[in-house]
């Protein structure tokens, strides 16, 4: 079977469009018709070569679809299945899995890195037959993607399948950064560095959680409407001026409670980290390069009694925590409008990338 996808060749090459051959899928395999994908930084970081990966590749992890079709044994889902993809998939016995984990998973981690399927094999290939290798195991930038059984999770057919691919990964990983990763308290302040689609939904999620002031902090001006529609008090052009210095100020010299870290840059990472008070979080939730490395005042860490730390999906349980996020977007307590800012078809991908990097968007989407 063919399909058309986006594949990456080469680190800081443009994405290419072109027709591949798919399998069907395996045993404990699924098939899935993608709807919706989303334009994300993490992808990005593969294309410029921050997140070395094997190439070439079809990226995406970001989406909603519906189910084509189903391998042997397969019995959570069946075709017609409104799905969405889980870009951490985890296996349910490990040690990581049963404390509540599920991110942190080997089985995930492994096809992450190898670009291949659990058994060690590709589903994709070239028109020439040469292999190509599934990105967090979903690999949503194409028309049909074949996955493991354990990297979706139904959801109600009556949902958007744009709203839905836009809480896959933007919208749970930054409600998990504030309610399972910080667990930040009512009448709390917050500070965000960086407001894309994983720092916007860290701000409304701060906003949910009671947080009485919330700084965003960003580069682009163009991002400071996004951030106060979805429940930012502050914003600081960090452009223009020292962040953490504009952060004492707006704070009477203290710092906040909580400061997160939405980018993957060594420099905002130390300035979160600078921006949090005595006794304060700072949670770092961007991607970064796998040498990247930040300085941190080890005298603050113990004399001011900070805490530094990482989130990985949000922390989530992705399997539990997808649904009640779109209940939560039911209710309208959630916003997912605001999020979307255009949508593009897959042949005009890299033009999506381009205004991701100008800061245009807020989140986009392609549209397989």
């Amino acid at each position: 079977m063919k399909t058309l996808s986006a594949i990456l060749y080469a680190p800081g090459e443009r994405l290419k469009i072109e027709e591949v051959e798919i399998l069907p899928p395996q045993s404990g395999e699924v098939q899935v018709r993608m709807h919706a994908s989303g334009v994300c930084h993490s992808d990005l970081h593969v294309m410029k070569g921050d997140s070395p990966m094997k190439m070439p590749i079809i990226l995406g992890h970001e989406g909603a679809g519906v189910i084509e079709s189903v391998g042997e044994g397969v019995t959570s889902v069946q075709p017609g299945d409104h799905v969405v993809p889980i870009w951490r998939m985890s296996c349910g016995l490990c040690e990581y899995c049963l404390s509540g984990r599920p991110a942190l998973c080997d089985v995930g981690t492994k096809m992450r890195f190898t670009g291949l399927m659990p058994d060690g094999k590709t589903r994709f290939y070239t028109e020439k037959g040469d292999p190509i290798h599934h990105y967090a195991g979903v690999s949503t930038f194409s028309q049909l993607s074949t996955m493991p059984e354990g990297a979706v999770v139904k959801i109600d057919p009556d949902f958007s399948l744009q709203q839905a691919a836009l809480i896959s990964c933007g919208v749970i990983t930054g409600f998990g950064a504030v309610f399972a990763s910080a667990k930040v308290p009512p009448a709390s302040s917050v500070a965000v560095f960086g407001a894309g689609g994983i720092g916007l939904n860290i701000i409304q999620s701060a906003r949910l959680a009671g947080a009485t002031q919330i700084i965003a902090v960003d580069t682009f001006a163009s991002k400071q409407p996004y951030a106060e529609k979805l429940g930012a008090t502050d914003f600081i052009n960090a452009a223009e001026t020292d962040a953490v210095e504009e952060i004492m100020k707006r704070t009477d010299g203290k710092g906040v409670d909580f400061a997160f870290e939405a980018i993957g840059i060594a420099k905002t990472v130390e300035q979160a980290y600078d921006a949090v008070k005595k006794g304060g979080t700072c949670v770092v939730v961007g991607i970064a390069g796998p040498e990247a490395r930040s300085k941190i005042n080890i005298n603050a860490l113990v004399y001011a009694e900070k805490t530094l730390k990482g989130s990985i999906y949000g922390s989530t349980r992705p399997r539990i925590d997808l649904p009640k996020l779109m209940e939560l977007s039911r209710s309208g307590k959630l916003e997912l409008e605001p999020l979307l800012t255009k949508t593009y078809p897959l042949t005009e991908i890299n033009e999506a990338y381009e205004a991701l990097e100008k800061g245009e968007v807020a989140r986009s989407l392609i549209i397989p």
